[in-house]
């Protein structure tokens, strides 16, 4: 009879006739301990074809944490919940559902996770996601919960984990779960990432994100390690119904004289050397060359130094914190969100404005106190880098000042995003502010449309 089992995040197939592995090009022959052997996400493939080709086996791989799951309390879905629900059900429970911030994809996994009653492993960005995600679980559910990441080492019938921590734990865990829920799903497409899903034997899965293209074109893989997209809703689809309404304002600034002639300075470094090999930056992959290529070019790291000195000149315009102050006046007693793109901007703005800031510098607790007294309304703004981009709950954002960013799409949903739960009859308001006549208009998203920024 065949057997299968797991190691290392691989699954041995021993005393199989090899005509049968034939038609398998994801099974290789292992010379080593004379089995075949293949990656443990294609356990749910094989374990198909086995029962298809009528063919007896003894399946050893798959070893779960052993629980029960109670509810302990219900939370309703709401209509396009339920069919984005059934849609991952009719996909053999498999795939990816894609919806806004502030749309309920949390309580969406919470359902899936009780209508299954397996193990679970859910994977997640940040720790603060990884505790938001634990205490709505633990309100939820009666259940046995872990956390590994952030200092916890606790492997559960639940387990929340930070992608970072999985991916460490990824081959000795690669068995124990039946379902997996990645949140921010865009992340798992990663080299690294990747293998969290590949090493795991997981039957059932689950991705959720408000963004899951990417520009490296990375997520091609999601149809082989989680499944395909099986649901999707737009922000303008939602937008006055279950979001709130918004608006999107574009202001542009001027360099100063001073910061006009670095600017220039720079500019003519970069662009003499782009005119000089012909090359013109209109992707992100014509700019990963660049890159790749400043490794061993003397004069393509003089152009890589010079762009990143022009981009930072406009990205940090002074008259970028003129605007910014005329709109604190305005929206005083609002809750604002302000983004930057580097952490120095950052702090001159917190110590300028003695605004409170978060960034990936800021210690845990610190960054607990912040929010949990931006919720209370101690504090009405809050300025950051990149930090609360993704899935931080903060309801009562209304405003949000984008002072600079890197230009993707994602990053642009995920800022708004920031400010679109329900506010009774509050309009959200997002802001960018860009520098004119600077790289910032041609490579950010603010050469898309509105139309173009939701299709």
């Amino acid at each position: 009879m065949v057997r299968i089992r797991y190691q290392a995040g691989t699954i041995l197939i021993e005393d199989i006739d090899p005509i049968f592995i034939a038609p398998l090009n994801y099974v290789k022959f292992d010379p080593r301990v004379n089995a075949f052997r293949c990656l443990a996400y294609k356990y749910f493939e094989l374990i198909g074809y086995l029962k298809s080709k009528g063919i007896q086996y003894e399946d050893k791989a798959l070893q779960p944490i052993n629980g029960v799951i109670e509810l302990k309390k219900e939370v309703m879905l709401r209509s396009y919940q339920e069919e984005a629900l059934q849609a991952w059900k009719d996909n053999n429970y498999r795939g990816i559902i894609v919806m806004p911030t502030g749309t309920g994809k949390t309580y969406l996994a919470i359902h899936a996770i009780f209508m299954l009653r397996k193990s679970t492993f859910i994977t997640v960005p940040t720790i603060e996601l990884m505790d938001q995600w634990y205490n709505l679980i633990e309100k939820c559910l009666q259940t046995e919960i872990g956390r590994l990441g952030g200092g916890h080492k606790e492997i559960k019938f639940i387990t929340v984990s930070t992608y970072d921590s999985a991916y460490l734990y990824a081959e000795k865990i690669g068995d124990k779960f039946e379902f997996m829920v990645f949140d921010e799903v865009h992340h798992l497409a990663s080299e690294s990432y990747r293998q969290i899903a590949q090493l795991s034997l997981s039957p059932y899965r689950l991705g959720l994100t408000a963004t899951p293209e990417r520009v490296d074109m990375q997520h091609l893989i999601f149809p082989e390690i989680v499944g395909n997209i099986v649901y999707r809703k737009r922000v303008a689809e939602l937008a006055g119904s279950y979001l709130a309404k918004f608006d999107i304002k574009r202001y542009y600034v001027n360099l100063t004289r001073e910061e006009r002639e670095a600017y220039e300075k720079y500019r003519s470094i970069f662009k003499k050397f782009f005119e000089d090999n012909n090359i013109q930056i209109r992707s992100l992959e014509e700019f990963y060359y660049l890159i790749n290529k400043s490794g061993m070019d003397k004069k393509a790291r003089e152009a890589l130094l010079a762009w990143n000195e022009a981009r930072k000149i406009a990205l940090n315009a002074s008259e970028k914190l003129v605007l910014l102050e005329r709109l604190l006046m305005k929206h005083r007693g609002d809750r604002i969100l302000i983004f930057t793109e580097h952490n120095s901007l950052v702090k001159e703005i917190s110590k300028r404005y003695l605004i409170p800031e978060i960034t990936h510098k800021t210690d845990e607790r610190e960054r607990e106190i912040v929010m949990e007294n931006f919720r209370k309304g101690v504090y009405n703004v809050i300025v950051t880098s990149k930090i609360l981009e993704e899935g931080i709950d903060v309801p009562e954002a209304n405003v949000a000042i984008i002072l600079s960013g890197s230009g993707s799409k994602r990053e642009f949903i995920q800022r708004l995003g920031r400010i679109l739960r329900p506010k009774e009859d509050k309009l959200a308001v997002l802001y960018e502010i860009v520098t004119r006549g600077t790289t910032e208009v041609n490579l950010s998203y603010r050469r898309y449309t509105k139309e173009e920024l939701f299709e």
